[in-house]
């Protein structure tokens, strides 16, 4: 919106002030705990405190928080945390008197606040406050969010002095508010250090207080409260211009509607829906209906038609999920009726069954019928739904849920899922939201395997099991603690190999050969034995991750990436998506020789990957020249096409085709010839996945992520093998589309998580990834619609260009 009033440099040069109104952000609110600043109160003990910062949101006067608190984690050191805390409520549903209440908790003197301090998210004007605040605390006393609050953070006027006044020009400078002369800020900025270094000392600088960072948007975030205009309308000229006016009736029940609903559903009219049958164009609009995607709202009309024809829509099990979308939950009578009639309806498939465990669905008895459907799944199915499974139980309404009980009963009879539920549940427990409900799981779940006793004198009992996982969160914290001397070695990555084998060979030498053998965290079937010192390494990058050769115990080798500092949970899904797409493929005979090597995060900012063997598009191209000339030293044939052998130009043409269509639908991004590996046997693939669903730092990225380097390599644009890849393209997008619905309900359940290219925007994320499968066409259509889109991206890889295409072709360069 913008105010023709405004000025300032939030002025977009016409003299318009742009503004944001908080009702139309749905974001949640989310704040960064920096630091404690001052010196903390005497102790009488030596020992170093051992401090969190807990911060809760209140909305009235009341006093009564407004949903769970956020919390750091403890420090004893510098007390500067850093942390981000986000909140369940959104900031369109904020009020104008909503306060934050931070209390920074002294667990080591029997869990006591050390002090407390409250602070409005909107100032006087009715504008969310943003930036750097520093906020006083009242010492030994626990925030208070009553108004007016007895903690307040806020420094009385009176009270401030030059460092404060210096402190709100450094706030106003870091958003952008103060224009920028680099060398006059370097002026600044030192006698700024010099002024807080001198007036440090005196006894009005001495209070202890914690630095906080609120979110910062690209315009001033104005106070609207959610479904009404407070804000003045703009003025009526005599132009041609369109004005937009709120509507506050926009979203509300339309009483008169809401009650012929009520009459037309009408307990008394089941007797005389029981006999129904739609005619053919209620057929029709039925069976339009029922094709509509997971993530499309059904409309008023839609709903009704689905309502009347209930009973006879029992036979068809892909309706089921569409009617449970048009009950009215609140209503207990037709709640009641609709629970009875899914109870009758024929069983759905374990597919649909995902779409009732999204948020959608609260209702506790759909929520059980679908974990009935999934105990259908066998243990090869559940294991490529545990990760979204795991998700769901954020949408469930207790602790021990049906789903959370069902998950830990398959696991007590397959260990691999039983590992891998422990460590995407692990994981979660630093989500400050859900911590406790994915404690509540990961406690049945120990006490669920230790409670298992061995059948037969050949199997492990429980307990024995349970350790042989836990055992991997030991070997991932002793490579953590290897990961942080390295990188105190100084020098070139050969120094840091060196230190890596001698700390394997000396002080770590439990690692060459463990006790007692460890599941691998990412094959748990696989028992390790120890780590090959002189077979491990370190890849020459920032984080430098390690590459480990483990023992096995039936005598080979298996060889593992691991590393600290990345976020691997968005690898892992999109890993999980490939490997689900490539058993999709092969379910119609369709094998594009896909590589869907393991990730597993391990942690917020570590895990294990698998190595293969392989290496990036760059590299081949700089010491052969071409692929061609690679693959020629590995399969040699002079009769074969390109002096290669077919087998291995097959392979090749395959897995490019397979990856051009994966990556297509999932939108992945930063594409380049290092994350782009070539396996001897010609089989391609891409690596890291920092950017998908469309995200892409590069500007003018192409809709298909082919290099020209693949086309020549098939033979250029013109040859019978590179028609052959655009006939697999064809043939895979048409069976992904088939599809679409269950990839999308499994994206559905991710709405909910911390993966970074979801989290930002869950809804705008999930209709990017639906539009990208076209199902507004059929399978013709989309195999034009796909040849179109192919034939765009290789035009623009080759000299005739026209200017979109001339950006396109820069995205390789």
């Amino acid at each position: 919106m913008s105010n023709s009033n405004g000025n300032g440099n939030e002025g977009n040069g016409n003299g318009n002030w742009r503004v944001f109104i908080s009702s139309d952000i749905n974001h949640p609110v989310s704040i960064r705990i920096d630091r404690l600043h001052g010196l903390l109160p005497d102790s009488d003990s030596d020992k170093p405190k051992e401090l969190f910062v807990q911060c809760s949101l209140f909305i009235d006067a009341s006093g009564a928080p407004f949903g769970l608190p956020a919390s750091t984690t403890l420090d004893s050191s510098a007390y500067a945390w850093n942390q981000t805390l986000t909140f369940t409520t959104k900031y369109r549903d904020l009020t104008s008197r909503a306060q934050l209440a931070f209390t920074v908790w002294d667990v080591s003197n029997s869990h006591t606040p050390l002090g407390g301090a409250t602070v409005f998210l909107f100032n006087n004007k009715n504008q969310l406050k943003a930036g750097r605040q520093k906020l006083r605390l009242w010492l030994h006393r626990q925030a208070d969010g009553r108004i007016p609050t007895s903690t307040p953070g806020k420094v009385p006027k009176h009270e401030r002095g030059e460092v404060e006044r210096l402190e709100r020009l450094v706030n106003k400078y870091e958003r952008g508010h103060i224009h920028r002369i680099d060398w006059l800020d370097r002026l600044a900025f030192n006698a700024i250090d010099q002024i807080k270094q001198n007036q440090a000392n005196l006894p009005q600088n001495s209070h202890l207080s914690l630095v906080v960072d609120f979110s910062s948007f690209e315009h001033p975030v104005v106070f609207q409260e959610f479904g009404a205009n407070y804000l003045a309308p703009s003025p009526v000229t005599s132009t041609n211009e369109i004005v937009t006016v709120w509507d506050p009736e926009v979203g509300r029940t339309n009483p008169s509607e809401h009650k012929q609903l009520k009459l037309a559903r009408s307990l008394n009219r089941g007797i005389v829906d029981r006999d129904l049958k739609p005619s053919i164009n209620e057929r029709k609009s039925i069976q339009r209906i029922l094709k509509y995607p997971p993530t499309r709202t059904l409309s008023g009309d839609d709903r009704q038609l689905l309502w009347k024809f209930r009973f006879s829509l029992m036979s068809e099990k892909k309706a089921l999920t569409k009617f449970l979308r048009c009950v009215e939950w609140s209503d207990v009578q037709e709640a009641k009726q609709a629970v009875e009639l899914m109870g009758r309806w024929e069983t759905i498939d374990v597919t649909d069954a995902l779409e009732l465990l999204s948020p959608l669905f609260e209702s506790e008895e759909v929520r059980a019928y679908a974990v009935s459907v999934l105990e259908r799944a066998d243990d090869e199915e559940l294991q490529c739904y545990l990760l979204q499974l795991v998700q769901a139980l954020r949408f469930e309404r207790s602790d021990k849920s049906h789903l959370a009980l069902f998950l830990i009963q398959r696991s007590l009879s397959n260990i691999e899922i039983a590992s891998f539920l422990r460590w995407y549940v692990l994981v979660e427990l630093h989500d400050p939201v859900y911590a406790k409900r994915f404690y509540c799981t990961y406690e049945m779940l120990e006490d669920s395997m230790i409670k298992l006793e061995a059948v037969g004198s050949a199997e492990e009992d429980g307990f024995k099991m349970w350790q042989s996982l836990v055992r991997q969160t030991e070997l991932t914290a002793q490579l953590c603690s290897i990961m942080k001397d390295i990188k105190k070695v100084s020098g070139g990555t050969q120094k840091k190999i060196d230190k890596l084998r001698q700390l394997l060979s000396g002080l770590l030498s439990e690692l060459t050969y463990f006790d007692e053998p460890i599941r691998s965290p990412l094959a748990p079937s696989t028992l390790i034995t120890g780590i090959v010192p002189q077979e491990s390494s370190i890849f020459k990058s920032a984080l430098h991750p390690l590459k480990l050769t483990f023992r096995t115990e039936n005598g080979g080798t298996c060889k593992v990436i691991f590393k600290k500092g990345d976020d691997l949970r968005q690898d892992q899904l999109v890993i999980q998506m490939v490997s689900l797409m490539d058993r999709l493929l092969k379910l119609e005979n369709l094998d594009l020789h896909l590589t869907p090597y393991r990730v597993l995060a391990t942690g917020q900012d570590e895990g294990m990957l698998e190595f293969i063997p392989s290496s990036s598009l760059a590299q081949i191209l700089s010491e052969n020249r071409s692929i061609v000339a690679y693959l020629q030293k590995f399969h040699p044939d002079e009769e074969g096409p390109f002096s290669i052998t077919a087998q291995c130009l097959e392979t090749f043409i395959k897995s490019c085709a397979g990856y051009s269509v994966i990556t297509y639908i999932l939108g992945v991004g930063d594409r380049h010839l290092d994350n782009l590996l070539l396996r001897d046997d010609g089989r391609l693939f891409h690596v890291d996945f920092a950017y998908i669903l469309g995200q892409d730092p590069k500007p003018f990225p192409p809709p298909m992520k082919l290099c020209k380097e693949m086309v020549e390599a098939m033979g250029g644009a013109e040859s019978q093998y590179y028609t052959r890849f655009k006939s697999y393209c064809c043939e895979a997008y048409n069976i992904l589309r088939k599809s679409s619905n269950l990839i999308l309900n499994l994206f559905h359940l991710m709405a909910g998580s911390n993966i970074p290219n979801i989290a930002s925007d869950p809804e705008k994320s999930i209709l990017k990834l639906q539009e990208k499968f076209r199902l507004d066409l059929d399978d013709e259509g989309a195999i034009h619609f796909f040849q179109d889109l192919i034939n765009d991206s290789v035009s623009a890889l080759f000299p005739q260009m026209v200017e979109t295409i001339h950006r396109w072709a820069q995205y390789w360069r």
